[in-house]
């Protein structure tokens, strides 16, 4: 695959997107590509267009595959695995944030909980458990809201989102 100028800075700012988010720059980049080419693509056909190691593209693929961002596919006649992003931008930033969630979110509000046990018996003062608990308290309303929320049809979603600032009329002003 020949990239243009714009599919090479596309495929370039995704990879320092990721690097931001956490994620390794060379793995971002693989997505990206698999994300904005026009059909799957095999491992190989991978390292020679964005001129990445065997491995390093094997082992980006198999993030990608736990991460739920990337499928591969078989081929009639053809041995090789063929891999292909969630095309939809919907669902990929649905993928992205419920793996987050589940990844760092939901184990942080586990932690909260038994930090919150274990301060209400180990002489912890009450203004850290306090804090402690308001803290628990907040992340699990965010969590909470966002299990209600992702319940609900894209539908509401997209009306949610097409809605945005416009939404702010209808709350009462002030802290």
């Amino acid at each position: 695959m020949n990239l243009t100028p714009a599919m090479q800075n596309f495929v370039l700012h995704w990879g320092e997107m990721g690097s931001r988010w956490g994620v390794n720059r060379s793995v971002a980049q693989i997505h990206a590509l698999l994300h904005i080419a026009p059909e799957p693509m095999t491992a190989e056909e991978i390292c020679e267009t964005l001129d990445l190691a065997r491995s390093n593209v094997s082992n980006g693929l198999k993030e990608l595959q736990g991460w739920k961002l990337v499928k591969s596919s078989r081929q009639l006649g053809d041995r090789r695995d063929h891999f292909t992003s969630v095309r939809d931008m919907f669902d990929l930033v649905d993928t992205v944030i419920q793996g987050r969630r589940e990844r760092e979110f939901a184990p942080t509000l586990a932690a909260l909980k038994d930090v919150e046990k274990e301060a209400a018996v180990d002489g912890t003062p009450d203004v850290v458990k306090t804090r402690m608990a308001e803290t628990l308290r907040v992340m699990q309303m965010f969590d909470d809201w966002y299990t209600d929320f992702s319940r609900l049809p894209r539908s509401v979603h997209l009306a949610v989102l097409k809605l945005g600032s416009k939404l702010t009329r209808f709350l009462p002003k002030g802290s």
